[in-house]
């Protein structure tokens, strides 16, 4: 299965206009405004297949409990959708610059027909959320032994 890679260009926009604040701000030293940007963020993801016959999406999710990730899988779709949260330590004021986003955000990715629904497993650790999505039986590959007439 040959993975294609979905530009946002949405997304694109939004890293230019960054770019294009940040060097006015730089050169006129604005660099006090808009500390505490909201807005929604969309986590990297890698989707693979493993030699496990299963495809594996990881997802990177930093500074986030466990119970602000929610995984769901229906009619063919995965939807993973989760919650940043500001660390409530730290103050408003106290902060100097804030470049991570933070906030609600929601990744959505429709599986192949032959993704078993009812064997996807996911683990968090280390600020990575791995989710296996496991092949159908009838899927896998099979090795079919050939007998030689004598």
């Amino acid at each position: 299965m040959a993975m294609v890679r979905w530009s946002d260009p949405f997304r694109e926009f939004a890293q230019l206009q960054d770019r294009v604040n940040r060097a006015f701000s730089d050169a006129y030293g604005r660099s006090d405004e808009g500390l505490l940007t909201s807005g929604a963020w969309v986590p990297p993801v890698d989707i693979f297949q493993n030699g496990e016959h299963e495809l594996v999406l990881k997802a990177e999710l930093p500074d986030i409990k466990r119970e602000d990730i929610d995984i769901t899988v229906d009619n063919g779709t995965l939807t993973i959708k989760g919650e940043k949260k500001l660390s409530s330590e730290v103050k408003e004021e106290q902060f100097h610059r804030i470049e991570r986003r933070y906030g609600s955000f929601s990744r959505t990715f429709s599986l192949p027909p032959a993704i078993d629904a009812t064997k996807v497993s996911a683990d968090y650790r280390d600020g990575v959320l791995t989710v296996k999505l496991p092949m159908r039986d009838e899927a896998k590959p099979r090795q079919v032994k050939v007998e030689v007439a004598a």
